[in-house]
């Protein structure tokens, strides 16, 4: 297969995951559905480059909107994009395949804490203040946009940096 094509594919293949998992895993709650998520987000990035990343993190949530497995408010569907397309470029900057382990977790806290900065600002600080939201609407989005974003993006992480090793081993040992 050519490069392309196999990159286009494989870009295809981990959002159809991260699409598949956020359906099965939303009735686990925020915790394991957003660490999925993140993990797929990462692995992405970090075994398959920065294009691929950046495509996964834009037309994920959209999709999840279009689905109904994500957040039913389209308002909050380009902040979470953006959340995404931060969380990925930092963990490409930084993480470049064969970096030192040192380097991968310095991404990979960059780019949690960066994600983490960027949603609670635009949801919380913003859009909660702006959009007209009942009562339930805007105690579950401060909440969901708060410090479960963060927490869900390092353990996402952490799983993508255990994943990616093996990932790329079993690229080279296939030739």
């Amino acid at each position: 297969m050519k490069p392309k094509t196999l990159q286009i594919t494989r870009t295809a293949a981990l959002l159809a995951l991260l699409i598949v998992l956020q359906a099965v895993t939303k009735p686990a709650g925020q915790l394991v559905t957003g660490s999925c998520v993140n993990a797929v987000l990462a692995v992405t990035a970090l075994a398959c480059g920065v294009w691929p990343g950046v495509a996964v993190a834009l037309i994920s949530p959209f999709a999840a909107f279009l689905l109904g497995i994500g957040p039913q408010l389209i308002a909050v569907v380009p902040a979470i994009a953006a959340g995404n397309l931060v969380y990925v470029l930092l963990l490409c900057l930084i993480a470049r395949e064969g970096a030192p382990l040192a380097r991968q977790l310095l991404a990979w806290l960059a780019a949690s804490a960066a994600k983490f900065l960027t949603l609670y600002p635009i949801v919380v600080q913003l859009l909660c203040r702006v959009l007209p939201l009942k009562d339930a609407q805007l105690s579950l989005f401060s909440t969901m946009f708060s410090w479960p974003q963060l927490v869900t993006a390092l353990i996402g992480g952490a799983l993508a940096l255990a994943i990616v090793p093996l990932i790329r081993r079993a690229r080279r040992s296939d030739g």
